[in-house]
């Protein structure tokens, strides 16, 4: 019984040892597949360049044309018309582009120049030039000559048939101006009734001299301020010169034309003079003349204000200096032809008979006038 068990075991043992030698053989551990570098770097995508600045177009070209900029003390459409004869006389002399522009007022026109310093001519009046080369450089250039004289004044007009004799008599009288920023048309009148003591009633302001006139000239308000110019005689000469007034030989009659002749003042038969008997008109009363045939009978003189320098051609601070000499040159070429008296030269215009080069030191008296008033003008 024992061997037969002993056998039994055996032989068990025998097939579990075969039975294990015919399992399945282990399998290995599959290794990590091994990835190439590539040999070559891909080329890096350069980056986007930025788009290159357009350059500015230049001073006086087609595309950046140079403003010309006029005050509008007369009529915008004779300022624009005479502004063209200009502006094409200086393009056939320098080759430049101009643009002509009447701002809507002194101060707009001071804002302007100094708002586009590189591109900007002006003609402004010497009250205009002191404050803008004040608040950002503005530079004179040239000034005006008015039949020989480089300075001009102011005229204080009433009625012909009213009572007022004397300045003292318009304490209370209603004010006609046509600017605040206007040197004939407020601030030497302005100036010299504070001085005087004399106060003016209400204050209307009409825009401009030909609209101050018309305003007097229609009962509108009881005296206005404009500029005036000294008459000529019947043989076209001053009726007194630069000379005379520096010598202290000008009397106040000798502002205003004869009596005698006034009865008989009217326009000339193509409207472009007013003339009595010869003697010619050349304050803002002949600039209605047109309109107010009559207007010297209904208009006069009370008054006239003391010298004030002449309106300038004046440059942006940072014009170009050399488009700056061309147009100098040019303009006073421009000058000496007949051509300018149709433009600028015109007695509806400006009435600029001439130019000649001025400084910037000639305009300390009208500073020092503003300094003493506190007179600003907001750019």
């Amino acid at each position: 019984m024992k061997r037969s068990f002993y056998v039994l075991f055996a032989v068990l043992a025998v097939l579990a040892f075969v039975l294990a030698a015919c399992g399945p053989a282990e399998v290995p551990a599959t290794e990590a597949p091994v990835v190439e570098e590539p040999t070559e770097v891909p080329t890096a995508v350069p980056p986007t360049e930025e788009p290159t600045a357009v350059p500015e177009p230049e001073v006086g070209s087609p595309e950046h044309p140079i403003k010309v900029l006029f005050v509008p003390s007369v009529d915008a459409n004779i300022i624009v018309t005479g502004g063209e004869v200009m502006a094409q006389a200086l393009n056939e002399a320098t080759g430049l582009t101009f643009e002509v522009v009447v701002p809507t007022s002194y101060a707009a026109t001071i804002e302007e120049m100094c708002a586009s310093p590189t591109d900007t001519m002006a003609f402004i009046p010497g009250l205009g030039y002191a404050i803008a080369s004040q608040l950002c450089g503005v530079d004179v250039s040239f000034k005006a000559i008015r039949f020989g004289y480089p300075v001009y004044w102011a005229e204080y007009i009433v009625a012909r048939d009213s009572e007022f004799q004397t300045l003292e008599d318009l304490e209370g009288a209603t004010w006609g101006y046509g600017d605040q920023g206007s040197t004939s048309g407020y601030m030497v009148p302005f100036v010299e009734l504070s001085e005087a003591g004399i106060t003016p009633g209400e204050q209307v302001q009409t825009g401009g001299h030909n609209q101050t006139v018309t305003a007097v000239y229609n009962g509108e308000v009881d005296f206005g301020t404009v500029f005036y110019s000294v008459p000529l005689n019947p043989e076209g000469t001053p009726v007194f010169t630069w000379a005379d007034y520096q010598e202290g030989k000008v009397t106040e009659d000798m502002y205003e034309i004869p009596a005698d002749a006034i009865p008989n003042c009217a326009p000339d038969a193509e409207g472009k003079k007013l003339l009595c008997d010869g003697w010619r008109v050349l304050d803002a009363r002949a600039n209605i003349r047109t309109e107010a045939p009559d207007v010297m009978q209904k208009v006069r003189i009370l008054a006239v204000s003391a010298a004030i320098p002449n309106d300038t051609m004046s440059f942006g601070p940072e014009f170009p200096a050399e488009v700056r000499a061309q147009i100098e040159e040019a303009l006073t070429a421009f000058a000496q032809t007949e051509a300018w008296g149709e433009s600028i030269g015109s007695n509806d215009f400006y009435g600029w008979t001439g130019i000649e080069p001025a400084t910037d030191a000639e305009y300390d008296i009208i500073r020092a006038m503003v300094a003493a008033t506190g007179y600003t003008i907001a750019p």
